[in-house]
């Protein structure tokens, strides 16, 4: 049996949206977004989500580029998915992420029109971002790239 619990991260420059996954059928939500700073991310901000939500696997955004190339946020990407396994020793899978960043201002947009999300909720589309990767993965776990098998060094 794959992994019950996972989080998801959507990396980048500034910032990591984490939203939370289950494989028990209550699909994926946003959780956080935390700071990415030159050093690196805010792993004490991801140590506590994790303490809280006890992942089974970590689901990584991979942002290759619309042919499947490598760009600079993919090498951030696979830094950051790197250094995750290595702090918690845990199932790190990668998921192709193209489009979530547009799909996730999409459902944001819907969301404010309908009067459930504000303007001042904006910060928030990282973490709806990692949700989408996460329901991805849940749609298609065999699609996923186990981190070992796609990353080398």
């Amino acid at each position: 049996m794959g992994p019950a619990t996972v989080l998801g991260f959507d990396v980048g420059a500034r910032r990591i949206g984490v939203a939370v996954g289950s494989a028990f059928g209550t699909g994926a939500r946003p959780i956080a977004v935390v700071d990415m700073h030159a050093s690196g991310a805010d792993w004490p901000a991801i140590e506590r989500l994790c303490k809280e939500w006890r992942p089974d696997a970590f689901i990584v955004g991979d942002p290759m580029t619309i042919d499947g190339g490598d760009q600079p946020a993919r090498k951030r990407a696979h830094a950051f998915a790197r250094e995750l396994h290595r702090r918690f020793d845990t199932q790190v899978l990668l998921v192709d992420e193209r489009s979530s960043s547009v799909e996730a201002t999409q459902r944001f947009a819907v969301e404010r029109a309908q009067g459930s999300k504000r303007r001042r909720d904006a910060q928030i589309l990282d973490a709806i971002a990692a949700a989408i990767i996460v329901e991805r993965w849940l749609a298609a776990p065999r699609e996923a790239v186990e981190l070992e098998a796609s990353v080398i060094g």
